[in-house]
């Protein structure tokens, strides 16, 4: 019986996660410069070091908690009732960041935290369930691809709304931009609840499950206690409290992980090591990626010539796409040579010289101009975005191609190839490096839109595939577990790329910063490489596909 290639669920659950990462990506695009910005500027005077730590710390635990959504839904809420939840904890932190007070940020920080716990793992395991159904199981990669294509749209326009809100009105209607989109993708999950009855079914507890009574006290609670333990010991091992909290918080996680596959059936063992397998090689992937929130935003904020085409500038003005920089000498704020505020008792140290964008500007204005325009730095986060969205056909059309060819590339394999080809976009950025002197004048923005070009091929034979593969490999009762544990491995990356870029100060050659990067992703490249034929195996004897 010939049916539609996809389920009729996929618009809902495309427009839903569109509007989620609408929210999300519009607070990681301006995440940084606010925890930044001068207290009398609306934010919160931190150094770089500072907002690169609660950042990293932040992304981090927004990918850890899906470990606990996914199996609450897996045992007791289903999918449906953990997305709707997730959602409406989302949707007041994000509102809740508008108010600007360290205290409410924090608690709004923890409210997008347990909302994406219970959002993220649920929607992604409900599409894939539904496409567990014989007519359309063929279609599964594709259907993630076009499913991450949304993440991806969302993500591209949210910076042009936050732009726009940003210099219009202020940082608190960028926020609430963000609890807008959020609760735009709740009232679009819910229009679609009909389509997805087959998908919201709770798997039966087996003999092997360990119950939930003894997660809580063997998992959580150890957590709780390590991540407590870690923070408040005199000193820190791994650069601040925050980030010793975090790590060894994820130690009992990690072990309830392993813990899966010792106790696992023969029947499941192979599957579920495969899965850990490329969950570890994975966290080097995010550890790069994620630092288009941090290292890529200095570089963008800094060191990248942000004037406008001449051809363009009038638009984005209008827009209010761009922010003013005075060229004339007077009282400014002092910077050291790696672009940190100089501060003394907390307080903003002023010298008598240049707005701090003009410092390693090659082509200065000329003397009648009392103030030049340049784009919000928080336009560069729509680089990747863009391309994900321009990309995606060519990428899933190329797939195609070569399976209508039988030469289907098999989800691992793309995976490796995802891996090698993020570890050459660094490189792109050591050759910017090269090419402005190490930051003594500015770049070019085609820099920008070249390394995220080349991660972005990378990203879409990685990170869909790596959804299609929790979906493809784990055994039906662990489906939504084990895709919290896909973003487990994303909360690890996520806090290691905080950690490497706090270290940006550490390398005065920029160009060895990058090139680390690239180190990284060629070591996951080759302990991939050297698995490769026995992930596929493993896939070949246990996909559902």
């Amino acid at each position: 019986m010939k049916s539609n290639k996809h389920p009729k669920a996929l618009p809902y659950l495309f427009f839903a996660e569109m509007w989620e990462r609408f929210g999300y990506y519009l607070i990681i695009g301006i995440f940084v410069q606010y925890l930044m910005e001068k207290t009398g500027g609306g934010g919160f005077s931190m150094s770089k070091k500072e907002a690169y730590d609660i950042y990293g710390t932040f992304i981090a635990f927004v990918f850890l908690t899906p470990f606990v959504g996914g199996l609450i839904a897996d045992r007791k809420l289903g999918y449906v009732k953990s997305v709707v939840l997730g959602a409406i904890l989302m949707g007041v932190g994000y509102c809740g960041l508008s108010i600007h007070n360290l205290v409410v940020f924090y608690i709004s920080l923890a409210l997008i935290i347990l909302g994406n716990g219970f959002f993220k793992p649920n929607i992604s395991t409900l599409l894939g369930n539904l496409y567990n159904d014989d007519q359309y199981r063929s279609a599964k990669d594709s259907g993630y691809n076009i499913f991450y294509m949304g993440i991806n749209i969302g993500a591209l326009i949210c910076n042009f709304i936050a732009a726009y809100l940003r210099n219009k009105y202020g940082w608190g209607y960028a926020f609430l931009g963000a609890g807008f989109g959020m609760f735009l993708g709740l009232i679009v999950f819910l229009i679609g609840l009909k389509h997805y009855k087959t998908g919201d079914v709770i798997k039966p507890v087996t003999p092997e499950d360990t119950p939930l009574s003894v997660i809580f006290k063997t998992i959580f609670l150890p957590a709780i206690l390590f991540g407590a333990g870690a923070w408040f010991i005199p000193g820190n091992i791994f650069g601040s409290d925050s980030s010793d909290a975090f790590i060894f918080s994820t130690l009992p996680v990690i072990y309830f992980y392993y813990s899966l596959y010792a106790k696992a059936s023969v029947t499941d063992k192979k599957p579920i090591a495969a899965l850990l397998v490329v969950m570890l090689v994975s966290v080097m992937f995010w550890a790069v990626f994620k630092q288009n929130g941090t290292a890529l935003t200095t570089w963008a904020k800094y060191y990248t010539d942000r004037s406008a085409p001449a051809f363009a500038e009038n638009t984005l003005d209008d827009l209010k796409l761009m922010e003013k920089v005075p060229t004339v000498a007077g009282l400014y704020d002092k910077y050291d040579d790696n672009f940190n505020l100089v501060k003394q008792s907390d307080t903003v140290v002023k010298e008598q010289g240049y707005d701090i964008y003009m410092r390693n500007l090659q082509n200065k204005p000329s003397a009648e101009e009392a103030e030049i325009k340049v784009i919000n730095t928080e336009m560069y986060q729509s680089i990747n975005p863009f391309w994900v969205v321009s990309l995606t056909p060519l990428v899933v059309g190329f797939f195609v191609w070569l399976k209508r060819r039988g030469k289907e590339v098999s989800t691992p394999s793309k995976i490796a190839w995802g891996l090698f080809i993020s570890a050459l976009s660094p490189l792109v950025m050591v050759a910017a490096v090269v090419y402005c002197h190490n930051g003594l004048e500015k770049a070019s923005s085609w820099w920008l839109v070249g390394t995220y070009g080349v991660v972005t091929i990378g990203e879409l034979c990685l990170s869909p595939m790596g959804l299609s593969l929790v979906s493809k490999l784990s055994p039906p009762r662990l489906t939504a577990l084990m895709m919290g544990g896909w973003f487990l491995s994303t909360s690890i990356g996520n806090k290691l790329s905080g950690i490497l870029a706090s270290m940006w100060d550490v390398y005065e050659n920029k160009q060895w910063f990058f090139m680390t990067n690239t180190l990284l992703l060629l070591a996951a490249t080759i302990i991939i490489l050297l698995l490769l034929k026995w992930l596929n195996q493993i896939f070949k004897e246990h996909s559902s596909s």
